[in-house]
C-alpha cells in the first residue's frame, strides 16, 4: 500500500509540474458589428457581446452583415464575380472568456491569430493592448504579458477592421484584398491560441541550406526577458522529417544579455542527406533547444536541402535544368471566400495541379497561409509568392511602400524556411516607380538568399516589361522587345504552324524567362456547377446565364456550349505549352488558368472549375501528354495537307526529369482510325536534361488517303508512358465541286429571286460586307464582361454526323482545320430567323447568348436555302479546306437528304448583307 501511495504522490507531483503551454481559442465567441465605427462604450470593452459566432470563421459564415438582395441578371454587379450572401465591411468586435492557468504566472504570454483581414487591435479586461497589426499575409501576434498578471478568468476582446488601409491595387483587384476571388471577409482564420513561454525563449529560427556543401546555417533569435543576464545550453539537431534519420547537429553554450540575441549556427549535414526537388521532396526537421536549470525553450522548423539558381538564361535546381509547368492560384475558394488554413484544403489544390502535370504554382498578388507551403513542401512544388499588390501607381504613396517593405520582411520570416518557396515577385503587373521596385529586390536579396527574385510579374509600364530589370533573377513576361512569347498574340493572325517557337523573341536574354498568364481562353459556364455553391457565395452569374437560356428555350444547349468552347481552349493550351517547351531559353510557363477565375467579369478560362474539379473537357492523363517532366514533341509546318504531299516532321523531346535518358528510341505512327498510314522509329541515343532538338525526321507520304480525313500523328518514348499526339487533315488534291442543280450566288436579291422560283440556292454573301460578329479562330479573351469590346464568339459547334458535313471531317468543336473558314467569315446573328436549322453554329459569349451561325439551312417559299457566311468562293485552289466544305455542302444539297425545315425571317434580312461602307459589327454585348 505504501508503494502504491508513493506512486500516486509522484504522479500528482508530476502533474502539478506539467504545465499547459498553449490554450486553443477556437470555438464560441461573441461579436458586435460596428459599421458606424463608433467604437465601444467603455463598459463594453471588458464584456461579452450578444451575438454568438464560431471562430475561426467569418461574419459571412455566421450569416451576419447585409444580406444579398440581388436577383440573377446579366448585368453588373451580378456578372462581375460571385456574390456574397452576407456582406460586412467595417470594424467588428470579438470577445470571449479565457481561463488562465495558475502555472502561467511569471511567463511571457502571447496571442497568436493566424490570418486576419486587415487590421487588428486587442483588449484584455477592457484595457487596450499596445499597438496593432495589419499584415494581410502573416499571423498577428501580441505580447499580453503586461496585461495578464494573474490566473483566472479574463475577457479577451479583438477588434478586426477589414476596411482598406493601403493603396495596394487598381480597382481593388489584388487577390490579397478583393471581392473578385476571396472576399473582404471580417473574422479570424486558422490557428488561434494563447501561448505561455519561459522568460528566456526562442523567438525565431531561420534556416539557410546549401545543397552544394551539404550544410545548413541556422539563424536563431533568442529573447531574454528575465531582467538579468544568463547563459544557456543551445542545441541544434537535424533529422529527416519522415524517416527520422539523424542528419546533423551541434551544441554550444550561449551567453544571453537582457533583450534579444541572434546567433548563427553552421551545421554540417550527412553527405547522404537527399536533396529536395519535385521528384524527391525530402524534408529535414531542425530542432533548436535552449535549456538551463529553470529555462527550457524549443522550436522546430522544416527545410529542404536544395539550391535554386540561375545559370545564364536557365533555371537550375540542384544543378539540373528546371522547367516550370505552372498555373495561377488567385485565392479562389468559392465555398468560403477565404483561403483554407488546413492541409486538406491545399492537398486538393496541389493534387489537382499535379494530376494535370504541374510542378509550379504562382500565387498572384497574395501569399498563402502556412498549410499551403507545408503541402507544397511535401509534394515537391515550386511556389512563386507575391507581395499583396497590383498597382499602377506604386511609389506615389510612401505609406503603402513602407507597408509593403514590412510585409516582405514578415513573409520572409514566416515562410522563408519552406523549400517550396522558390520564387518571389514584388507583385502583379506593377507600374510607376521602378526605382522603388528595384531597391526592394536588392534589399530582399541581401536579407534572404533562399529565393530567386523579380521586380514584377510583367508590366505595361512604358520603358519596362520587355526586358529584365537590372536586379531580376528571372523574368516574367508576355513579350520582349523582340516579339511575343505566348501564342495568344499570334494564333488568330498567323496560319496554324507547329514548327514555330519563341527563339527570336528571347535572343540575348541573360536571365531565365517564364511566360506570363498564358491562355486566358474563355470557356462557356458549366451550369451543372450551380448546385456546388453551398457556402457563403452565391453564383448569381451562373444563375443569370441559366435563366437567360431558359427564357430563350436553349438550356439544353448549355452542355454542348461548354464542351465546344472547352475543347477549343484545350487545343490552344496544348499549342501554347508546346511552343514554350520547344524554345531553349524559356524556363517555364504560368497558365491563366488551369481552373476557372470566377471574378473580373466571370473569367471562366479554366479546363477545371473553380473547385479544382474536372469539367469533362480533358482529363489529366491526356493533358500530361504535353505537360509532363518528359514530353515528346514534333515540329511540322502546317495542319492542312493534300494527298499529293508528304507529311514531314522533325522529332524533339524535352527531358526535365530526374536524369539523362540513355539508349532511347522514339516510335511514331500516322494513322486513320485503325488504319496505319506510316510508322517508324527514331533512335535518339542520349537525351540530356533540357530541350533535345533535331533528333530525327518523320516522313509519311499521304497518297494512300483517297478522301478527306483527319489523321492522328503519335510520337512515343519507347518503353515509357510518355507519348504525344497531334491531328492533321488531308484533302484530295483535285476536287471539282459538283454543282448539279444547286444555284450559287453572293447577292441577296438574286438569292430571293431564285428561291421564289423553287430553286436550291447556296447563298454565300461576301463576309466582308455582311453584318454580324467578326469571324475569329480564338475564343473570347478572358471575359466578355471585363473586356466587352471584342468579337464575342467561343468556337464552332456542329454535329459531325450531319449529312452536309459527311465529306468534311470534323469533330463537334473547332480544331485547327477550321482556321481558314473562321478567319474568312462573318458570324451571322440568326435570332430573327424562325425555323430551318443551323448546320454550323458559333457559340456566343455567355452574356449575350445569341443564336449564331455560319452555315444555316431552311426552306424559303418553294425554294431550299443553304446560307454560308464563310468564304467558299475565293482562291479555292489554294484553300483545300474551303473547297472541301463547298464540295460536302453541294453533295448534300444535291441529295434526297436535303429537305430543310421551313424558314421564316430570311425575307427580312436584306440590310444584313450590305456593302463595305455600311457594314456594322455586332460584337458589342450588354456592356
Amino acid at each position: 500500500m505504501k508503494k502504491i501511495m508513493g506512486v500516486l504522490l509522484l504522479l500528482l507531483q508530476l502533474t502539478a509540474c506539467t504545465q499547459v503551454s498553449r490554450i486553443d481559442l477556437s470555438g464560441q465567441w461573441t461579436v458586435r458589428l460596428d459599421s458606424a465605427d463608433a467604437g465601444m462604450d467603455g463598459a463594453w470593452y471588458g464584456k461579452l457581446y450578444d451575438t454568438p459566432i464560431a471562430l475561426p470563421g467569418t461574419t459571412d459564415m455566421a450569416g451576419l452583415g447585409t444580406p444579398c438582395s440581388l436577383e440573377p441578371a446579366l448585368t453588373k454587379p451580378q456578372m462581375l464575380h460571385l456574390t456574397r450572401a452576407h456582406s460586412y465591411i467595417g470594424p467588428a468586435w470579438y470577445s470571449r472568456e479565457v481561463e488562465i492557468p495558475s502555472g502561467w504566472e511569471g511567463k511571457e504570454l502571447f496571442l497568436h491569430l493566424e490570418r486576419v483581414l486587415w487590421d487588428s487591435q486587442v483588449w484584455v479586461d477592457g484595457v487596450k493592448v499596445d499597438g496593432h497589426e495589419e499584415s494581410l499575409t502573416t499571423p498577428h501576434r501580441y505580447n499580453l504579458t503586461p496585461y495578464i498578471t494573474k490566473a483566472g478568468r479574463h475577457i479577451l476582446t479583438v477588434r478586426i477592421d477589414n476596411r482598406k488601409r493601403h493603396d495596394i491595387s487598381v480597382k481593388e483587384l489584388a487577390h490579397a484584398y478583393t471581392e473578385d476571388t476571396q472576399v473582404k471577409w471580417n473574422g479570424i482564420l486558422g490557428d488561434m491560441y494563447l501561448e505561455a513561454l519561459d522568460k528566456v525563449y526562442i523567438k525565431d529560427v531561420q534556416l539557410y541550406p546549401d545543397a552544394k556543401s551539404h550544410r545548413v546555417k541556422a539563424v536563431v533569435s533568442v529573447c531574454n526577458a528575465s531582467g538579468k543576464a544568463c547563459s544557456v545550453d543551445l542545441k541544434l539537431a537535424v533529422a529527416g522529417q519522415t524517416d527520422g534519420a539523424k542528419r546533423g547537429g551541434l551544441e554550444q553554450n550561449l551567453p544571453l544579455p537582457v533583450g534579444d540575441t541572434e546567433v548563427e549556427l553552421d551545421c554540417p549535414l550527412d553527405n547522404d542527406t537527399p536533396l529536395w526537388s519535385e521528384f524527391n521532396p525530402y524534408l529535414c526537421q531542425a530542432t533548436v533547444e535552449i535549456a538551463d536549470s529553470d529555462i527550457f525553450s524549443q522550436k522546430t522548423a522544416t527545410f529542404g536541402l536544395r539550391n535554386m539558381e540561375k545559370a545564364g538564361n536557365t533555371l537550375k535546381v540542384n544543378g539540373k535544368p528546371l522547367f516550370l509547368r505552372g498555373t495561377l492560384e488567385c485565392c479562389i475558394f468559392p465555398l468560403t471566400g477565404t483561403p483554407p488554413t488546413d492541409k486538406a484544403g491545399w492537398e486538393k489544390v496541389f493534387g489537382a495541379a499535379r494530376e494535370y502535370g504541374m510542378n509550379h504554382l504562382r500565387f498572384h498578388s497574395w501569399c498563402p497561409p502556412e498549410a499551403a507551403f507545408e503541402v507544397a513542401d511535401e509534394m515537391g512544388f515550386y511556389v512563386q509568392v507575391e507581395l499583396p499588390v497590383w498597382s499602377v501607381t506604386l511609389g506615389k504613396d510612401s505609406l503603402t511602400a513602407d507597408f509593403l517593405r514590412e510585409e516582405a520582411r514578415r513573409i520572409s520570416h514566416a515562410y522563408g524556411n519552406h523549400p517550396s518557396f522558390c520564387f518571389w515577385s514584388m507583385g502583379n503587373e506593377l507600374q510607376y516607380d521602378f526605382n522603388l521596385l528595384n531597391s526592394m529586390v536588392t534589399e530582399l536579396k541581401q536579407a534572404d538568399n533562399r529565393h530567386l527574385y523579380t521586380a514584377t510579374s510583367f508590366t505595361f509600364e512604358k520603358g519596362h516589361g520587355d526586358w529584365p530589370e537590372p536586379n531580376d533573377d528571372y523574368f516574367v513576361t508576355q513579350w520582349t522587345k523582340k516579339g511575343w512569347v505566348r501564342g495568344q498574340g499570334v494564333f488568330n493572325q498567323e496560319t496554324p504552324s507547329f514548327a514555330k517557337d519563341f527563339r527570336a523573341s528571347i535572343e540575348g536574354m541573360n536571365v531565365p524567362l517564364v511566360t506570363h498568364e498564358v491562355g486566358q481562353y474563355s470557356v462557356y459556364p458549366d451550369l451543372s456547377e450551380i448546385d456546388k455553391y453551398t457556402g457563403t457565395l452565391l453564383p448569381l452569374n451562373f444563375m443569370a446565364v441559366k435563366k437567360d437560356l431558359e427564357a430563350k428555350g436553349r438550356l439544353d444547349k448549355a452542355p454542348l456550349y461548354l464542351q465546344a468552347s472547352g475543347k477549343l481552349a484545350a487545343i490552344l493550351y496544348k499549342e501554347e505549352i508546346e511552343r514554350a517547351l520547344k524554345t531553349p531559353g524559356i524556363s517555364g510557363f504560368q497558365l491563366l488558368d488551369l481552373h476557372d477565375f470566377p471574378g473580373q467579369g466571370t473569367a471562366l478560362v479554366g479546363l477545371l472549375n473553380a473547385f479544382w474539379e474536372s469539367k469533362g473537357i480533358i482529363d489529366g492523363k491526356d493533358f500530361r501528354e504535353f505537360c509532363s517532366p518528359i514530353v515528346p514533341l514534333l515540329r511540322f509546318p502546317k495542319a492542312i495537307y493534300t494527298n499529293d504531299e508528304t507529311f514531314q516532321a522533325e522529332v524533339e523531346l524535352c527531358n526535365y526529369g530526374q536524369e539523362e535518358l540513355k539508349d532511347k528510341a522514339l516510335t511514331w505512327r500516322v494513322s486513320f482510325g485503325a488504319d496505319v498510314i506510316a510508322e517508324g522509329k527514331v533512335t535518339a541515343g542520349a537525351l540530356r536534361i533540357g530541350h533535345n532538338g533535331q533528333l530525327g525526321k518523320i516522313e509519311a507520304p499521304l497518297g494512300k488517303v483517297g478522301k478527306a480525313a483527319k489523321l492522328e500523328v503519335c510520337l512515343a518514348l519507347e518503353g515509357t508512358e510518355y507519348r504525344n499526339r497531334w491531328n492533321i487533315w488531308v484533302y484530295p488534291k483535285t476536287l471539282a465541286p459538283e454543282w448539279g442543280s444547286v444555284k450559287y450566288t453572293r447577292n441577296y436579291q438574286e438569292a430571293m429571286a431564285l428561291l421564289a422560283k423553287g430553286e436550291k440556292v447556296l447563298f454565300n454573301p461576301d463576309w466582308r460586307t455582311t453584318q454580324g460578329v467578326e469571324g475569329k479562330f480564338v475564343p473570347v479573351f478572358w471575359s466578355p464582361v471585363h473586356f466587352p469590346n471584342q468579337a464575342g464568339t467561343m468556337g464552332v459547334l456542329c454535329n459531325p454526323e450531319h449529312p452536309a458535313l459527311a465529306d468534311f471531317p470534323t469533330d463537334m468543336h473547332t480544331d485547327w482545320q477550321w482556321w481558314d473558314l473562321n478567319i474568312n467569315s462573318t458570324t451571322l446573328v440568326v435570332d430573327s430567323l424562325n425555323g430551318g436549322a443551323a448546320v454550323v453554329e458559333m457559340v456566343d459569349n455567355f452574356v449575350n447568348n445569341r443564336r449564331l451561325a455560319s452555315l444555316y439551312e431552311g426552306q424559303v417559299g418553294t425554294g431550299k436555302l443553304m446560307l454560308a457566311t464563310f468564304d467558299l468562293e475565293k482562291a479555292l485552289d489554294k484553300r483545300p479546306v474551303a473547297r472541301q466544305m463547298l464540295a460536302s455542302i453541294l453533295k448534300y444539297m444535291n441529295s434526297e437528304e436535303f429537305q430543310p425545315a421551313k424558314l421564316a425571317g430570311f425575307e427580312n434580312m436584306k440590310d444584313v448583307f450590305g456593302t463595305a461602307n455600311n457594314k456594322k459589327q455586332a460584337a458589342e454585348g450588354i456592356y
